[in-house]
């Protein structure tokens, strides 16, 4: 008889999330974890098997779980490891699957957690029945699942579509993460955000709310917040790093011509704050052949759910 459940993991590189799913699509219960809480990935998986664990005795599930999918930065589809992930604090490579099946007992499959989104976003929420479309994750980091002819692409050796690692200012570029200069992710995630808050806060005078809080521990929550108050300075943060997405969702287009953009993550929650200077950037840079033709969107998942429902359909490639 199958099993009637899956385990799907968003490792973030701030928090992981995690939920029993049904065959149907259903997150039947989920729950989460601090990532990058442990030193150590051993602490760290201890406590995800403990967590697991309590929720699966709980929901009447011991013995009726097919498989686990997670969705990790930098995650291998291929090879089950996770490879040069720059938001995570754990030597690289970590092998993943190996150590998440050995500890549950239980076959792990992992991707990129960018693309669990995209497979989360093509089978529930706004890419339903796209074939082509680019998923843009906008959290602590920025990733990017592409789906190309109703396939995600994982390229020769599984790491295809870093979009957050194009670079977007090659002369005095932030630095990132990955430890180049002027990269997407250093100016679009919401650690960008902040960073971008700093520095108008740094060269510009004019009053801001933002002044009376601590700079040094400023967040991009903080910007929204200012910026739905109407504070200025907050607001052109916003159009700044609308801009630069902006400018590169039209670079993007070139590659694949998608049916749309789908914008999933902690940005997109700041609605046309982030979204109107990453339209009129993008209509203004992208080739006259496609203007007019492609839409970029929200995510129509929970924030929690598409990555969840994207990892947890790796579990059902699991046969016995």
């Amino acid at each position: 008889m199958a099993k009637p459940y899956v385990i799907g993991i968003d490792m973030g590189g701030t928090n992981t999330a995690f939920g029993i799913v049904d065959a149907r699509g259903n997150v039947i219960a989920s729950d989460s974890i601090k990532t990058a809480k442990h030193s150590k990935i051993e602490d760290y998986i201890d406590e995800l098997h403990e967590a697991i664990t309590r929720l699966i005795e709980n929901n009447d599930a011991v013995g009726k779980i097919n498989g686990i999918g997670i969705g990790a930065p930098n995650g291998n589809y291929y090879t089950g490891k996770i490879e040069g992930a720059p938001n995570l604090p754990w030597p690289s490579p970590i092998p993943l699957a190996e150590m998440i099946t050995e500890k549950f007992g239980i076959p792990c499959l992992v991707t990129n957690d960018a693309n669990a989104a995209g497979v989360g976003e093509m089978t529930y929420g706004a890419a339903r029945g796209m074939k082509d479309f680019i998923m843009i994750t906008l959290g602590t980091g920025v990733g990017s699942g592409i789906v190309v002819n109703g396939q995600m692409v994982y390229g020769n050796d599984g790491f295809a579509g870093e979009l957050g690692h194009v670079i977007m200012k090659r002369s005095n570029g932030r630095m990132c993460g990955c430890g180049r200069t002027g990269c997407l992710e250093a100016y679009c995630s919401a650690t960008g955000v902040a960073r971008t808050a700093r520095e108008f806060l740094e060269i510009r005078k004019e009053d801001s709310k933002l002044r009376a809080l601590d700079v040094a521990s400023i967040t991009s929550k903080d910007v929204y917040d200012a910026a739905i108050a109407g504070d200025q300075i907050a607001k052109e943060i916003f159009d700044y790093t609308g801009t630069i997405l902006g400018e590169a969702l039209a670079d993007f287009t070139a590659f694949s011509a998608p049916e749309a953009f789908v914008i999933f993550g902690g940005l997109a929650k700041s609605g046309d704050l982030i979204m109107k200077p990453v339209q009129e950037a993008f209509n203004k840079n992208v080739l006259p052949l496609w203007r007019g033709k492609i839409k970029i969107i929200f995510s129509e998942m929970k924030e929690a759910d598409a990555a969840i429902l994207g990892a947890s359909a790796l579990g059902w490639e699991i046969k016995d």
